[in-house]
Order: structure tokens, then sequence, then C-alpha cells
């Protein structure tokens, strides 16, 4: 950082003076790499150790940290030990320490020495694997590893690219930053999936078009629902109470559905959740699929929070009739200790969804694309450009 706020902006101990520049700015230089990594790992190592030890929130006024820096930037690079000097000074006191063993908020971040060495590998490559040319060892390393965990978690092959025999097959998988985002690429496969199979849709539009989940389904649903361009009156949030342990009712799904195809629109899309975030409530992932079947619409089940710990035996029926849905998204920066960002969708048809994301520029096309034998996991999110996940994973 280098721009501590002092009496005199312009020149600050550490920084060096213009005359003393000998070389040109070199960022990658060898030694510098390992010098400044040795120091950062010495500080990560710190940190796990004392945390514990540290109030979990800070006691900071908001804007406080214009008050530590100057506004502009510095002028000349400050030496990398008086960075991480401020670090400690500056940015530590400001933290909510989701680290600590005392933070007892929202979700478990979990994290461990082997998802911070591949992430910070991850970073060093700086890779962009938006297509399999791309990054050949970093797209398959993120297909294996989504394998292995569909197959911790006992889900059906056809959620996978690839049969045992390695031949591709219909199903297929993407490590995405959230569950916000697999809810939003899911819902937009499902709304264009809902347009080219009926006529009267594309007369009105998504106007048609119905979305469902229960009243405990996270909020980040119902945003993702408005982004996807569903009119906000035909998303149906159900009310769930303690008869169902807050579960969605399946008896009050089909009334609502029911009740919509009478009203000539067009169910599209259930959310149902396994561990909802207010009451960790698990919605009947069978009857929620064989209702939704028999009015042809998209079913995602949200597993961000408990998914992971459908791995154990003792909890794997809570995804029963898993395979009768047509996406799943887990995270494991929650339980798996992977750290943040790590959701891992799940979709039985992938063309389905990739219809909906596939972009072809010029200068992306290539032989391995053309030859469909690879995977592109451009195809499967919304964005073109994506980090090397799966090593961490």
């Amino acid at each position: 950082m280098g721009s501590s706020n002092t009496t005199n902006p312009t020149v600050f101990s550490g920084i060096a003076a213009a005359d003393d520049v000998k070389e040109p700015f070199r960022p990658l230089k060898p030694e510098d790499v390992r010098s400044y990594l040795h120091e950062a790992v010495d500080f990560i190592c710190d940190y796990y150790t004392t945390v514990e030890s540290m109030p979990v929130l800070p006691d900071v006024k908001p804007g406080y940290l214009q008050h530590e820096f100057m506004a502009s930037p510095p002028t000349y690079p400050a030496a990398f030990h008086v960075t991480m000097k401020e670090l400690k000074a500056s940015i530590i006191p400001g933290m909510t320490h989701w680290a600590s063993p005392n933070f007892f908020a929202f979700f478990p971040a979990t994290n461990s020495a082997a998802a911070i060495a591949g992430d910070l590998i991850a970073s060093a490559m700086n890779t962009v694997g938006f297509t399999w040319q791309a990054a050949p060892a970093a797209t398959e390393l993120e297909v294996l590893a989504l394998n292995w965990l569909a197959h911790l978690l006992h889900l059906p092959a056809t959620f996978m690219s690839h049969t045992a025999t390695g031949d591709r097959g219909t199903g297929g998988a993407v490590i995405l930053g959230t569950t916000s985002e697999a809810m939003l690429v899911t819902l937009v496969a499902a709304r264009d999936a809902a347009l080219r199979r009926s006529r009267s849709v594309r007369v009105f539009g998504t106007s048609g078009l119905v979305v469902y989940a229960g009243d405990q389904t996270h909020s980040t649903f119902f945003k993702a629902c408005r982004l996807a361009g569903f009119d906000p009156a035909n998303i149906r949030s159900i009310p769930a109470g303690p008869e169902t342990h807050y579960a969605l009712d399946p008896a009050k799904l089909l009334e609502a559905m029911q009740a919509d195809v009478d009203a000539g629109l067009v169910p599209t899309y259930v959310c149902a959740t396994v561990g909802t975030t207010s009451s960790n409530a698990v919605d009947p992932v069978g009857a929620v699929a064989d209702i939704a079947a028999s009015f042809g619409a998209w079913v995602h089940v949200d597993a961000a929070y408990a998914g992971s710990a459908c791995i154990c035996p003792e909890f794997r029926h809570h995804l029963d009739g898993v395979e009768c849905v047509d996406s799943i998204s887990v995270s494991p920066h929650k339980w798996l200790l992977t750290c943040l960002d790590c959701t891992c969708l799940y979709v039985r048809d992938a063309h389905r969804l990739s219809d909906s994301m596939e972009t072809n520029p010029e200068y992306l096309k290539n032989d391995a694309t053309d030859s469909d034998e690879v995977t592109d996991l451009k195809d499967m999110q919304v964005g073109l450009g994506r980090r090397f996940r799966g090593l961490k994973l």
C-alpha cells in the first residue's frame, strides 16, 4: 500500500525516492515473488495462530480507513515490508474475523491449508479457462473434481459429463461463485426452455411464466427471478409452518401450480432447498420433483448449506429423489473446507443450460470446441472469464 497518511503525503518512510529507482519496473521478479510470499505465508500462519484471541467484531466507525490512508495513490512504490506493516496496523483491526472459532454468524466459512495453497497457485498461474483450449488442465481438473464430489454425494450418473466408460454423457457441472449464480443461470435456462416449447408463451413473453419456492427459500432466489426477467407478480412464495418443520408443503405447491394452469399461466421453475438459511428446513425433494414433473417445470435444488452433509450416509436421505430434478447446487465453501468462492452446479441436461449461456465469437472458435469432445465452461455461466477454482476443490 505505502499510502499511510502523514503530515507530508509526498514523503513517507519506506517509499523509494525517484532517484533511487535503478531499473525498470518488473512486477514478477522471481526474488520478489519468493520474498513476498514467504512474508505473506508467515503472516497467514501467525493470523490463524492468534485469531482466536482477537475480538470477532472490530471497534471501528464507518469511513475509518479514509483517515488511515491518503486520498490519493502513492507516487512511488513502498517496500513490501511497509505494506505488511500497514496491513497489520490498519486492516486487521477493521476486520470481522470469520476465521475465528468465536464467530457464529451467518454460515460456517471453512478453510484449509490445502484450499489456501490451491487458491494461491491458481492466482499465480492466472489462467482464464473459458474454453478447454484456453486451459485444458484447468478445465479437466474442474470436471474431475466435480465428478469426485458427485460420487461422494451419490448423485446419479446423469449429472456427470462423462459416463463410467469415459463416453460423453448428457449431464454437466461447473464451479460458480455462489448459489445465487447457480439459481440465475438455471432460471434463465428454464425460462428459455419454456418459451421454446409453448406457443402461447411466445405470444405473451415471460409475463405468462411462473416460478415457485417456499417462503424459507434464500432471498437471492427472488432476486435472481427478477434478474432473469420473471414478472414479480408471478413469483410464488409458498408459506411454510411448523407442521412441516418449515419445509415446502407439496400439497400447497400442487394447489398453487394447478391454480396457475387454470388461469392460463405456465409453471416454469420450482426451487427446493436442502438446509434453508433461516430455519435449516429441508424441502421434500422427491415429492416436489414429482409434482413439478406433471407440469413440465424445471426443478432446482439449492443444497448450498446442508448439501455437503449428505456425503454422510446418515444424512443422504435428504437428497432422495434428486435423480428426478433438473439441477442441484452445493457450496463446498461452507462445510467442505474450501475457501470462498466455490459453488458446484450440476445439471441433468447440459445442453439445456448451454443453449441459454453459450457464446461463440470468432476469436474463441477452435477445433477442440468443434469436435464436441470437450467442455467449454464459459457456456455454463454468465460471464466469460473464470478462475481456476478446480485446484482448491
